[in-house]
């Protein structure tokens, strides 16, 4: 494993060195994932080990959790609806996504349903073998999106020169040691008590959630240097890189094509419905644009950040998206499933050709 790591990290850093000469958005991510998932597609066997991942994560929870200063926090405790109607959007856009791979791939209604889920990958992965769907279909169908929108998004905000007009910084931009060792250990304390209860991306909630209860309460201890989320986008970057498998663009041709052309069907309808909300809400279109987007916590957040968006908004709707759909997404699966006839008992479900009426 540690060679394999350190494969990885020979590949990943000159990545992200060249992509931070060619001044791409998040270099130090982009340019490692992009790196490690073309190595591995190749066959090249690298891999991240989990404390890596959780290493990555830190940095970028502890960093995010720095802008929700007491002002920023007063300020969404008064747009509550808002995350609830984004957190409906994201349900509606899986649901949509799980369509199109039933509709136009034959896949069965698990596999499609968690699939399609705006949530965790790995949360869903679980669940969807729970209920009997196709762990490496679902897999590779969350390996694909994140890649794309990671990818996409922040070329398509800095290609069309999209700017948020959020003026909140970081509480703190000094750093300071001592500060920094006791927020250390706060973070780390909270992601490892959230590990416990088995919470998703506990070292990206956790930390993120003890730094803003720090920060809210008007506490500054300590910036987090620059180096160190640097290191946080090269870890996330190569741990999303290292889980594409050798033939994995070539693998089920029409299944990736499926969800390739829905996740951009996605992020199109998902930028329209973000810029509408943002006018309804008054919070600039950029912003609730990649509030919206359908992509990971941690990445989604991070471009937030990089592009100076509004960075506890983004958080908090993608945040607020995942909780609910790791913690409901199997019931919403099994009233369907009641509903339409599908099994949800657990029990594999052979694949059905494409047909072209379907009755789901």
């Amino acid at each position: 494993m540690l060679k394999s790591f350190a494969r990885a990290l020979a590949i990943a850093v000159p990545a992200g060195a060249l992509c931070a000469w060619l001044r791409t958005p998040l270099p130090w991510m982009i340019g490692p994932l992009l790196a490690c998932a073309f190595a591995c597609s190749r066959g090249a066997g690298l891999a991240c080990p989990v404390g890596a991942r959780y290493a990555g994560q830190w940095a970028i929870g502890t960093a995010l959790g720095l802008y929700f200063t007491p002002e920023v926090v007063a300020h969404l405790a008064r747009h509550g609806w808002p995350v609830a109607v984004g957190v409906a959007w994201a349900i509606l856009v899986g649901l949509g996504i799980a369509w199109s791979l039933r509709r136009f791939d034959g896949a069965d209604p698990a596999t499609a349903f968690f699939a399609g889920a705006v949530g965790g990958a790995s949360e869903m992965s679980v669940q969807g073998e729970r209920h009997g769907g196709r762990v490496d279909t679902i897999a590779a169908a969350h390996s694909l999106r994140i890649l794309m929108v990671v990818v996409i998004v922040p070329f398509a905000f800095k290609w069309l020169d999209l700017h948020g007009t959020e003026s909140a910084g970081a509480a703190a931009r000094v750093v300071d040691l001592p500060g920094l060792a006791m927020l250390a250990a706060a973070t780390v304390a909270a992601a490892l008590l959230l590990g416990r209860t088995r919470s998703p991306n506990a070292w990206v909630i956790g930390p993120l959630a003890a730094t803003a209860l720090i920060t809210g309460a008007g506490v500054t201890l300590s910036a987090l240097p620059v180096w160190a989320i640097n290191a946080g986008q090269v870890l996330i970057g190569t741990a999303l890189g290292t889980k594409f498998r050798p033939g994995f663009f070539s693998r089920a041709p029409r299944t990736m094509g499926v969800v390739f052309c829905s996740a951009l069907a996605a992020l199109a309808a998902s930028a329209l419905f973000g810029a509408a909300l943002g006018a309804l809400v008054d919070v600039d279109a950029p912003t609730m644009m990649l509030a919206t987007s359908p992509g990971g916590v941690a990445e989604m957040s991070l471009t937030a950040r990089v592009l100076h968006l509004g960075v506890p908004v983004v958080t908090t709707f993608h945040v607020a998206r995942m909780v609910t759909l790791v913690m409901v997404g199997g019931a919403i699966y099994r009233g369907l499933a009641r509903r339409l006839g599908w099994p949800h008992d657990g029990r594999p479900v052979p694949l059905r050709a494409p047909r072209r009426n379907d009755d789901d």
